[in-house]
């Protein structure tokens, strides 16, 4: 029985095992960040950054793996790499957003200072 692996050749196997390390690393930093960080506004950075280039490089040797091996170019996981890349910003912001607000309306000591472009108070837009 043949597997997919055997039909991989050997200038398409280095790149794959390449990016798929350079992926792991990457993740593995921004698992490491969000232990080693100390408040949540330190945490959030290390995972959003570590494993978006984490997943893109693994989603790029994923794609000339499958490439090579059905001799078909296969691009569909770019859809996972834009939805990655928009939603990742996006969740990013609104968690911080929303720490910072639950932090202000506490009145916690250790919130980030107002911004003078108009950033809404804790209590609403209009105070």
């Amino acid at each position: 029985m043949s597997t997919p692996f055997e039909n991989v050749p050997l200038w398409a196997a280095i790149p794959i095992g390449g990016l798929l390390v350079v992926g792991a690393f990457l993740t593995l930093v921004g698992a490491i960040g969000f232990l080693k960080m100390g408040t949540f506004y330190e945490r959030i950075h290390a995972p959003t950054l570590g494993t978006s280039g984490g997943i893109g490089a693994i989603m790029v040797a994923s794609m000339i793996f499958f490439s090579t091996s059905t001799q078909s170019l296969v691009i569909h996981e770019l859809l996972i790499g834009i939805f990655v890349t928009v939603t990742t910003p996006i969740t990013f912001m609104l968690l911080a957003r929303a720490a910072l607000h639950r932090d202000r309306a506490e009145q916690n000591g250790n919130v980030p200072p107002k911004s003078a472009q108009g950033e809404p108070s804790a209590e609403g837009p209009l105070s």
